[in-house]
């Protein structure tokens, strides 16, 4: 498999526009973690707010890898048997704590020197790509400004909302402008190697976006996945269905 996707997508499936019941959520990604597209799972996504639903709902089977967002960095981390609490997600500003720690933080606020300081903290980036309001997306340059910054400080980062789709595109529905997950990849690869990267979040041609990211050899994905870490995702088919398409995981998984 592709290491370019390996625990790229973390299930983020309770919350909008999925809002999976949390029952139902957690035996969906168990029963993914017994399937071929295990290795392309990251940890399942819950709020501090859903923390009972989610012990009561992972009691009794094997261990589940969360990430727990957390509405400050004052907040406690609640722990139960069959969840595992590998990653927290702040806003604002946290302390690196024993899980990984991400600070969420507005594309504007995100500088090089400010990425290199959170890098030098242990601590990881994450960015908000989306929403159930037009605002919610960043613009190309936005967006490319923080991934940017991100790269040449050093600085680990995930993703959240929006990216349901490899290429970016126009919602038909809401007409929103989509970030695709495959630009972010392609941007990501661009910035190590100095490149403006505005242009390649903004490119619609699929088979160019496609076509480029089949020619990341190993090596190099390995350096983009160092930074570009996995993003949140309500809805796991939908982008595994999406590289299946374009014939970049192999059938074995569909």
């Amino acid at each position: 498999m592709n290491a370019l996707f390996r625990g790229l997508f973390d299930d983020a499936a309770i919350f909008p526009p999925g809002d999976l019941p949390m029952i139902g959520a957690v035996a969906a990604h168990r029963k993914r973690q017994s399937s071929p597209i295990a290795p392309l799972l990251g940890p399942f996504v819950c709020s501090l707010a859903r923390w009972d639903e989610l012990a009561e709902a992972a009691a009794g089977g094997p261990a589940l890898a969360v990430s727990l967002t957390l509405p400050g960095p004052d907040s406690i981390v609640p722990s139960a048997p069959g969840v595992d609490v590998v990653a927290i997600e702040v806003p604002g500003h946290a302390e690196r704590g024993a899980a990984i720690t991400y600070v969420e933080l507005p594309c504007a606020e995100i500088t090089v020197p400010r990425a290199a300081a959170l890098a030098a903290q242990d601590l990881r980036l994450k960015i908000r790509t989306g929403g159930v309001r037009a605002e919610a997306f960043p613009s190309e340059p936005e967006l490319a400004g923080a991934l940017w910054s991100a790269v040449r400080g050093g600085l680990a980062f995930k993703l959240t909302a929006g990216l349901h789709d490899p290429v970016r595109h126009r919602d038909p529905v809401t007409g929103f402008e989509h970030h695709g997950f495959l630009n972010v990849l392609l941007a990501t690869a661009r910035a190590l190697q100095g490149y403006d990267i505005e242009r390649t979040l903004a490119d619609q041609d699929t088979e160019r976006v496609v076509r480029a990211v089949a020619a990341l050899d190993e090596p190099f994905a390995g350096l983009i996945r160092r930074h570009f870490v996995s993003f949140g995702t309500c809805s796991i088919t939908e982008p595994v269905d999406g590289l299946l398409s374009h014939g970049l995981l192999p059938e074995e998984m569909r």
